[in-house]
């Protein structure tokens, strides 16, 4: 094998990158009808592949959704804190155009991007009235099977 070559970035390239990035939030999120009030219900479902969050009214209408890999994330990377943090950022966003200033924050699933998605949303100026685990529990498992008669 040969010599390993570093490869470093310069300031304008960076800046580049940073911006198609950005470019690709703004594009990707999708927004549907206004909001008719300024609060809100966000729901974060967080699995080992993916982190999805929705953007509903109080009666629970979708008004916005994006995930990791509507963002541009692939593969093992959109399971990544990250990842969840810049879908929260480009969601907060869309909040932001519908006036939506006040949510309840909604929690499902056991993947690594829960907690950074909700401190980005908070960091983002967003007021989070109420926090909310709904994360499923089995709780007796399944039926057992049928004793085997030999």
């Amino acid at each position: 094998m040969g010599k390993k070559r570093i490869i470093q970035q310069n300031q304008e390239e960076l800046i580049k990158e940073s911006e198609k990035m950005e470019g690709k939030v703004a594009k990707d999120v999708r927004v549907s009808a206004p909001a008719r009030s300024k609060e809100g219900r966000i729901y974060i479902s967080s699995t080992y592949n993916n982190t999805i969050i929705t953007l509903t009214d109080l009666n629970g209408n979708v008004l916005s959704w994006t995930s990791a890999g509507a963002i541009g994330f692939k593969g093992t990377k959109k399971s990544t804190p990250f990842a969840a943090s810049k879908v929260s950022e480009a969601i907060s966003q869309v909040a932001k155009k519908l006036g939506i200033e006040k949510v309840e924050v909604y929690i499902k699933g056991i993947g690594s991007g829960r907690e950074s998605a909700l401190r980005s949303l908070v960091a983002r100026g967003i007021e989070v009235a109420a926090i909310k685990d709904v994360t499923p529990v089995p709780h007796n498992g399944c039926r057992a099977p049928k004793a085997r008669r030999v």
